[in-house]
């Protein structure tokens, strides 16, 4: 028989579905005395298949929750900057707690800045404008840390290096669901480890004769996406990952399955 083994797992979010009433009104009743709402909701149905299913790093949140970002930051209305901008971060750290309470050292997904849309209309200088919105994203990772989630999955839909530069920290992770080639180079000259659905990686193992990858998230890997991966890394540089954009029930489970390995 041949021998196997298992590679480490690691979440990225996800965007679960909004319940209808009946299940929204029984949660939120459950979660009396504290913030309960749909976003919270959402953090807790992205979070807990993971943990049931034993990923090894789970992470709450996804790309749905930019309404708990947007009503944070004062300074813009709907999706316009009019004012000087600052962050407002009450419920943000109930959702934090909220998390530590679920899975001490998870992670959480959130929205990069420029995926929430939001125009300028008030600084009318890009230096000056990157320079506040990542200062208030800085504000948001850090206050969410303090409580104790371990780091963020910053979802990307394209990369910004000013972003990428401004927000750079050991527990910051930027990951761009479908990337192509050259958004994966200007990615892989700021942040050695990268992770890439199945159907893009042969794309990324073209790039590895000019950039260095130290770590491989392969999202929702099967035995020939992890065969190749293993003709370039080791396989302790390779971990299953997942970034649950349905409702499938087994979604997490078919991961860490998929992560048992053939030497």
């Amino acid at each position: 028989m041949a021998k196997r083994f298992r590679l480490s797992t690691r979440g990225f979010g996800g965007e679960p579905g909004i319940p209808d009433l009946t299940v929204l009104a029984a949660w939120i009743t459950d979660h009396k005395g504290r913030t309960a709402d749909i976003v919270t909701y959402r953090l807790d149905r992205s979070l807990a298949p993971q943990i049931e299913a034993g990923i090894m790093a789970p992470c709450a949140g996804g790309r749905f929750y930019e309404e708990r970002i947007l009503s944070a930051i004062c300074g813009v209305d709907d999706r316009i900057a009019t004012g000087e901008l600052h962050a407002e971060t009450h419920d943000i750290i109930e959702d934090a707690a909220g998390i530590v309470v679920q899975k001490r050292g998870a992670w959480c997904a959130i929205p990069a800045p420029h995926a929430l849309g939001i125009r300028d209309n008030y600084y009318d200088d890009e230096a000056e404008w990157n320079d506040a919105i990542n200062g208030v994203y800085r504000t948001i990772l850090r206050e969410m840390r303090d409580i104790g989630v371990d780091g963020h999955v910053m979802i990307c839909d394209r990369i910004d290096d000013a972003e990428l530069i401004a927000l750079a920290h050991p527990k910051v992770f930027f990951f761009e669901p479908a990337p192509d080639r050259e958004r994966l180079a200007l990615l892989l000259e700021r942040q050695p480890q990268v992770a890439v659905p199945k159907n893009q990686l042969r794309t990324l193992m073209s790039l590895t004769d000019e950039y260095t990858i130290r770590k491989l998230f392969i999202i929702d890997p099967d035995p020939q996406a992890i065969a190749l991966a293993r003709t370039h890394l080791d396989p302790d540089q390779i971990v299953a990952g997942g970034y649950n954009t349905g409702d499938g029930e087994t979604y997490w489970k078919d991961i860490v399955a998929a992560a048992e390995c053939e030497r």
